[in-house]
């Protein structure tokens, strides 16, 4: 994920959340901003649960598949005595699956070893086990990154990647397969739908990573694709936002035509554009624009209908100068308002209590207030907490505040 959140890893939990939340009804709050939707459907209450170089889960490589399923079972239970009621987990983190895929091999960051099986299926188990406790499982992909690397014989024999060398792009010191070829959007569609149609999944989930971020002094080698399917855009960067456009409305047609049911969401970094690059931007002054770095135009996405929800990932506190919570939050309200599309807000617990981050980080009541301030804006219906490990540690007991202030109730999952 982004390199202020979720690519800086996470390391260190130690504990479980206990005590946390006690008989009642959560308190509203903050001054109501248009239509209140809230009533219409149960709030999110969710935690990603990362695997990529092993974030979250497992804790390391190679576990036994019952020490890597205990692990999983004591994320659902903490997500369950905290009265969430969403997990997402991610099951496709590097071209590779936490399932018996019939397109990848199976995930490194279970065995330490791309492709070789586990003895168990993660993904089946965490639907089962999920829905056992009261909670949705939302399944993370990763559409294009390949790898955290950029030495193509480090992956299995039989990779796609390997298969078919001229899908693939090194920039950054990582693999990503070109969003410029027709052939790879459809066989990562088929590698993800493949769970859509295996599992009683609830949701499909993407995160921010559609073109990768900018590394300074590098440029991502699409010229070979441009010069064969570009023709008729005005530039480089059009045809690029074009390629994703596409990827997004093309998905959520095949799931809705494989499950009608399953919804499909995004949470992509929380700034769209600035408004000093277009006056339908946000109030903020960030170095990254979905729009124009990552050829990502969410506010089109949800105009159109394409998505069911989106998730911004607003991982900032409240006065924070070039991208202030506060501003943030009715911004996004007044994009989805009208829309039909779920407003759900990413929220940075792992930045609570990191002695990096600003002074509003060291409060345990910076997420509570976030909680609060939502709660004016109608269109906001739930918020979601970075990451599990994080939830775990809970150093400075901010996720057991945002539980004790607005989580006394059980609220249940949309299905």
């Amino acid at each position: 994920m982004r390199r202020t959140g979720r690519r800086a890893w996470i390391a260190g939990a130690a504990g479980v959340v206990a005590s946390l939340v006690t008989p009642g009804l959560a308190t509203a709050g903050g001054d109501p901003s248009g239509p209140r939707r809230r009533a219409e459907g149960p709030e999110m209450r969710g935690m990603w649960i990362a695997t990529v170089a092993n974030v979250d889960w497992p804790s390391a490589p190679g576990l036994t598949a019952a020490a890597q399923r205990a692990e999983l079972i004591e994320h659902l239970d903490r997500a369950a005595a905290l009265r969430l009621n969403t997990v997402i987990l991610q099951v496709r983190p590097t071209a590779d699956a936490l399932w018996p895929s019939t397109y990848e091999p199976w995930a490194q960051c279970l065995t330490g070893v791309q492709g070789k099986d586990p003895g168990w299926d993660p993904l089946g188990t965490a639907v089962t086990e999920a829905h056992r406790r009261g909670l949705e499982l939302h399944a993370w992909f990763n559409p294009y990154r390949i790898a955290n690397h950029t030495d193509p014989s480090r992956l299995v024999a039989d990779h796609p990647a390997r298969r078919h060398p001229d899908w693939v792009v090194p920039y950054g010191g990582k693999l990503y397969y070109d969003p410029g070829l027709p052939e790879v959007r459809r066989f990562v569609q088929d590698a993800m739908l493949d769970a859509v149609r295996r599992y009683d999944i609830d949701a499909v989930h993407w995160d921010d990573y559609f073109y990768p971020y900018p590394v300074a002094g590098q440029s991502f080698d699409d010229d070979a694709s441009y010069a064969r399917h570009g023709g008729g855009f005005a530039d480089r960067d059009a045809w690029r936002r074009d390629n994703i456009d596409l990827l997004v409305r093309e998905t959520g047609l095949r799931i809705k035509e494989i499950k009608k049911d399953v919804r499909f969401g995004v949470s992509p970094f929380g700034v769209w554009r600035n408004a000093a690059t277009d006056p339908q931007g946000s109030p903020t002054t960030a170095g990254v624009q979905t729009y124009d770095d990552l050829h990502a135009d969410t506010r089109t996405w949800i105009r159109e209908g394409w998505i069911d929800y989106i998730c911004p990932q607003l991982y900032w506190n409240i006065g924070l100068k070039a991208a202030d919570y506060a501003k943030l939050v009715p911004w996004w309200h007044e994009t989805v308002r009208g829309t039909g599309v779920d407003l759900y807000l990413g929220e940075a617990l792992h930045k609570a209590g990191d002695p990096a981050q600003p002074a509003a980080w060291q409060d345990p009541a910076e997420l509570s207030r976030h909680l609060t301030l939502a709660e004016g804006y109608g269109e906001v219906r739930g918020h979601v907490f970075f990451s599990a490990r994080s939830v775990a540690a809970d150093r400075i007991g901010a996720m057991a505040r945002v539980a004790a202030d607005h989580y006394r109730s059980v609220v249940k999952p949309r299905a």
